[in-house]
């Protein structure tokens, strides 16, 4: 029985690595290498880490099936941890507690800026329609008589987190752009902690707006997926009761970001491993919340650049290192 679940492991793994070529240049040859054991003897277990989905925390308990699915092709335990928030899951990467994080564009930044090459991006959520990004939005209330973000100057707005691309970053850099300085034109600003916390938190009248993820479509065309989409099937808030009223984009999706200094092979299984997944296991791909028909496509560094010097400007921006204009 043993030697059929390696012969089937083995068959998993070439296929797994034929994939992978197709994304990064795997050598399918190396297959054999990889299930002889060398690399897992340098390699006890696999530890990811993965918040809980910005618009929709439920989506953590799903995934004992995704910890099931890796072990099956890896042949090494997998553990998937929840940080309590982004920088829980920069730390984890940066100081070596995990080989593997899902993490914005924005917390990759941070990554990047601790250890440089040691983190590597290999892989982005492709939506059905090509794109593999989305957008950030300022949201108010429906029946708020706020129309513009112009309308906002000295009003209270809902950050989600330092490291948030779209709820914090790439908005901020936008803001500028159109004169305004965001750390002094409206009245009061906080975190949230998370887009799902944002919302709430706009229901609940704590913010006159709040800054959140969408996509599915785009700013002419309106949106059918974020976190108020999410939470408004899950019957937690109505979708009537939100409006967009400003929103800039695209942005690039989230990254799978790898440990570099892993072992190649197993890189190459883990990215053949997702890249496979929409097409092997699309029940399992809709649990870990990807929408029907999205698959896999790869990333690096250069796809984030952009990101990461955003991350430093506004940094240089708030120390007071750059001019800020701003009415």
């Amino acid at each position: 029985m043993l030697t059929n679940v390696n012969q089937s492991r083995s068959r998993m793994v070439a296929y797994l690595c034929l994939v992978a070529s197709v994304l990064s240049g795997c050598d399918a040859s190396k297959a054999p290498a990889a299930e002889d054991g060398d690399w897992r003897a340098n390699m006890s277990e696999v530890q990811i880490a993965i918040r809980g989905a910005d618009d929709d925390p439920a989506l953590i308990a799903n995934r004992s099936n995704f910890e099931a699915y890796l072990e099956e092709v890896l042949g090494l335990p997998v553990t998937i941890i929840e940080p309590a928030d982004y920088n829980g899951s920069i730390q984890a990467l940066a100081s070596n507690q995990v080989d593997v994080a899902y993490m914005g564009g924005g917390s990759y930044a941070n990554v990047d800026a601790q250890i440089g090459e040691l983190a590597a991006p290999i892989l982005v959520r492709r939506q059905a329609e090509g794109n593999d990004g989305y957008y950030s939005a300022l949201m108010v209330k429906a029946d708020s008589p706020f129309q513009s973000i112009e309308d906002l100057k000295g009003k209270t707005v809902g950050y989600v987190d330092f490291n948030s691309t779209s709820g914090y970053l790439y908005p901020r850099m936008m803001m500028r752009r159109l004169g305004i300085n965001p750390d002094t034109y409206f009245g009061e600003t906080a975190f949230s902690g998370g887009h799902t916390q944002a919302v709430m938190a706009l229901d609940r009248g704590q913010f006159d707006a709040v800054l959140v993820n969408v996509a599915g479509g785009t700013p002419e065309t309106g949106f059918t997926t974020g976190a108020h989409f999410t939470m408004a099937g899950r019957g937690l808030v109505d979708i009537k009761d939100f409006r967009i009223i400003w929103s800039v984009g695209e942005i690039p999706n989230s990254p799978i970001v790898t440990r570099a200094d892993r072992p190649q092979e197993f890189i190459d299984m883990l990215r053949g491993a997702y890249a496979l997944m929409p097409y092997d296991r699309p029940d399992l791909m809709l649990e870990l919340g990807g929408p029907s028909g999205s698959d896999y496509a790869a990333v690096d560094r250069a796809v984030y650049e952009d990101i990461i010097a955003l991350r430093l400007a506004d940094i240089a921006e708030r120390r007071g290192l750059a001019p800020e204009g701003g009415k």
